[in-house]
């Protein structure tokens, strides 16, 4: 009888004990709805699985390509993507070790490996962008990858020391931690790249231009991670204040868009073109957009 009172009282607490259960073994499906809940979960898993499962069928395909055209940039950055992803996957499917302190330390080596592979991709097509059309042969590689890791390899140390030297829960968000020390961490982390994205922008902008790649593919990729960047810096900053709850959903937000759609997006900007089945065509195509940027202009002037 007090059970039932207390059903009565309270229904939602079954609810929540339900969807908690999996936590301890219970309910199968509480890995979907645990932590962040279901439509978070969903909005991070669906573009993930389907990103992967579109590298899975275009394998055969991709592979012959590039076989045959034997580029050490394009089969180093096809790989990298295949491995991120595969880490990518896997972190949005384990979201509920977050909330879950047994899983706590699994859930943070997984956080910084994932993080890593991500900025690495980051990183590299951002130093390729900054060695403009010069870019080319396994000494352009070397250099950006070399680069890039020195980068990513710095970042990876400052985390772990702040994880396990300071016990910040950098990757812990469950919407309660008002830990300024992280939040100020995260955002200078986001100011940074805000900055690098902006450079290149005011490089496109600027007689440094024909420095850079003709191609407007990059430099829409650089106006969406820019744009990405200055909303992630905004939702750290108010992380740290008194907008604690929009920062937080806002947070939650960039972090889905940049998990679920970053891959695709450096795909369809840096690798798509190169697995175009018509090189005639793939030739078309580079010359209409260096044309679109600007780059014949001169070839008017009297």
């Amino acid at each position: 009888m007090r059970n039932l009172e207390a059903i009565a009282d309270s229904p939602f607490s079954v609810i929540s004990d339900s969807i908690d259960a999996p936590k301890n073994g219970g309910n199968m499906y509480g890995w979907l709805l645990n932590c962040h809940g279901f439509w978070h979960n969903i909005g991070l898993i669906i573009p993930c699985v389907i990103f992967v499962l579109f590298l899975a069928f275009q394998a055969k395909k991709s592979f012959v390509k590039l076989l045959n055209g034997r580029s050490v940039v394009i089969i180093a950055y096809y790989g990298s993507v295949w491995i991120v992803s595969i880490f990518n996957l896997a972190w949005c499917l384990l979201q509920a070790w977050e909330c879950t302190s047994a899983k706590e330390t699994s859930w943070n080596v997984l956080s910084l490996f994932t993080d890593a592979g991500m900025l690495f991709l980051e990183v590299s097509l951002v130093a390729f962008l900054l060695q403009g059309n010069h870019a080319n042969g396994k000494e352009a590689l070397t250099r950006t990858f070399v680069i890039s890791g020195l980068i990513v390899a710095f970042d990876m140390l400052l985390k772990a020391i702040y994880l396990y030297g300071f016990s910040i829960p950098l990757f812990i968000d469950d919407g309660e931690n008002r830990n300024r020390v992280k939040w100020g961490l995260w955002a200078v982390h986001k100011l940074l790249l805000t900055a690098v994205y902006g450079i290149i922008l005011f490089m496109y902008n600027s007689d440094w231009k024909e420095r850079l790649p003709a191609r407007p593919a990059f430099y829409k990729y650089a106006i969406i991670m820019f744009c990405l960047n200055v909303t992630a810096s905004l939702a750290c900053l108010l992380l740290t204040g008194h907008g604690f709850l929009f920062g937080s959903w806002l947070y939650s937000f960039t972090t889905i868009c940049y998990h679920a759609l970053y891959l695709p997006l450096l795909y369809v900007t840096f690798l798509a073109d190169f697995f175009e089945e018509d090189d005639l065509h793939l030739e078309s195509v580079y010359y209409s957009e260096m044309k679109d940027a600007g780059f014949f202009d001169a070839d008017w002037e009297i």
